[in-house]
Formats: structure tokens, C-alpha cells, sequence
């Protein structure tokens, strides 16, 4: 084997949400199992924000009631999806493009003192 090869890292697996309705929890086979299951996989490959946007879309689809079934569809938090549905309602204005977080978090940077 060459030495130059490069090692290709793998992302750590998400887990994937099992869906908690009525029809995926029964024992019996329905149609909407497999939707639900690959609508999980979906979620589990997209980043926090698209998580919400996506959901919160789903949600809006459903209608009266479509926040708490894509809560229970998905095990994101209701609160999350309405701010997802805030943020589709403004067009994403106030999300950055290119990045995940808003600027401007975290901790404040520590000036180096180079008096010696």
C-alpha cells in the first residue's frame, strides 16, 4: 500500500428518529411507515437550521394541528418548528447565507499580552 494515500474521514453517523405515531408504533404494515422513516433520514443528513425550515414546511403542508404531528413525527421540539416557521416567514432574511450560527456568538476573544 503507497504512503500517499490520503485517508478519507468518515462523518460521525446521526441517529434516526423513530417516528412515534399512532400508524409507525402499531404492529401492522402502512404506507405512511416508510415515508415517515425516510423523512427521518432526511433530517438526520441536514444541519440544525434546514431541520427546522424543512419541518416547519411539512407542518405548514398539514395545516391546523401540523406542528405537534411533525413534532411527534420527527421528535424535534414544537418550539423549534414555530421558530422555523418564523424564519420561513421572513424569507430567511435573517439567517446568514454560508453558515450555520449568526455571527457574533460564543465567547470573547483573549488579547494575547506580549509585554515581556
Amino acid at each position: 500500500m503507497s504512503q500517499n494515500r490520503k485517508e478519507v474521514k468518515k462523518l460521525p453517523e446521526q441517529s434516526i428518529y423513530k417516528c412515534q405515531c399512532t400508524v409507525c408504533v402499531s404492529p401492522e404494515i402502512h404506507p405512511s411507515q416508510a415515508i415517515h422513516h425516510q423523512m427521518n433520514v432526511l433530517l438526520s443528513r441536514l444541519d440544525e437550521q434546514q431541520r427546522r425550515w424543512y419541518v416547519a414546511l411539512e407542518a405548514k403542508k398539514l395545516g391546523h394541528g401540523g406542528i405537534e404531528k411533525m413534532a411527534q413525527l420527527t421528535g424535534m421540539d414544537v418550539s423549534t418548528i414555530r421558530r422555523g416557521g418564523r424564519e420561513l416567514a421572513t424569507n430567511l432574511e435573517d439567517r446568514p447565507v454560508g453558515r450555520i450560527r449568526l455571527s457574533g456568538g460564543g465567547r470573547p476573544r483573549v488579547e494575547k499580552n506580549n509585554r515581556r
